[in-house]
């Protein structure tokens, strides 16, 4: 059979995506790894399925390169929106869309009939480590002194929706993530494997970003780790609260606002092209 997709991309952080209003999808997993590929297949950090929802607008669902399942993509979640408003599945400027990790509200932005560019309500960050999860003790763990790979840093741990080890440092240009990446992944601090950003202050509104994420490697841009990186900011003391920080990532830049009730996540959303494949 043949499957329709549309290729988009939040900052480089590119995913294919399919409507399932109208077409089905019986195995994510491996149609991501095989889609994922990018030599043999459409090239992509993944698959994201575009279904139908009885308490939202649309409800997504993530698929790593690794056929793993996410929870939440922060990027993801902006192009699922425009998808849905582009398509007409819902007109309307603010959409509530679905996921593993909640209801999350979006605020589009239009220019000439087309969605560009949105904002996420991606909801309160969770610091409680059992629910992050993470293997270590206390309220929270915040510039905790550890030893990961034989080598001792300092992590501050937050949920978005994922798991997320936040590291500052004064150079990240020069890291080698393909090296560094996994371990940090699948350290035995972190039952379901986390995300890992490695972050630069370069002043109290400007931070610089790069993640590995679990299943996928290192990526373009990460949405939920570009908020959990503001979060630990603020927490650090690097950041002011409710205020603006721009974030700069090797794939683009977002722009994320701490509250005491939540976090707001702003960027683009973008569509590269759409095709068909065969399954």
């Amino acid at each position: 059979m043949k499957l329709h997709f549309t290729k988009m991309h939040g900052c480089s952080n590119d995913y294919i995506y399919f409507n399932c209003f109208d077409q089905k999808i019986d195995d994510p997993a491996a149609l991501s790894v095989r889609l994922s590929d990018r030599h043999t297949g459409v090239g992509g950090d993944g698959v994201i399925l575009i279904c139908p929802s009885e308490k939202a607008d649309a409800k997504m669902r993530i698929f790593n390169q690794d056929g793993s399942e996410g929870k939440m993509c922060g990027n993801g979640i902006r192009c699922v929106a425009k998808y849905v408003y582009d398509s007409g599945i819902a007109k309307k400027e603010t959409l509530d869309i679905d996921s593993l990790s909640g209801v999350k509200k979006i605020n589009l932005k239009i220019e000439n009939g087309v969605a560009v560019a949105a904002t996420v309500d991606m909801g309160a960050p969770i610091l409680a480590p059992e629910q992050i999860p993470v293997r270590l003790e206390g309220e929270s763990v915040i510039s905790r002194p550890v030893t990961i790979g034989g080598r001792p840093c300092e992590i501050t741990c937050v949920s978005m929706g994922n798991p997320h080890c936040v590291l500052f440092m004064d150079r990240i240009d020069d890291l080698h993530l393909e090296k560094v990446g996994p371990i940090f992944e699948h350290c035995e601090l972190f039952p379901d494997r986390v995300n890992t950003e490695f972050v630069r202050v370069i002043d109290s509104h400007t931070l610089q970003m790069r993640v590995w994420e679990r299943g996928s490697g290192e990526t373009m841009a990460c949405g939920t780790g570009t908020c959990a990186a503001v979060v630990a900011a603020v927490l650090n003391g690097y950041c002011p609260k409710n205020e603006e920080i721009t974030v700069q990532l090797l794939g683009g830049t977002l722009t994320i606002r701490y509250t005491d009730e939540t976090v707001f996540m702003t960027g683009p959303a973008q569509t590269v092209f759409e095709g068909e494949v065969e399954a």
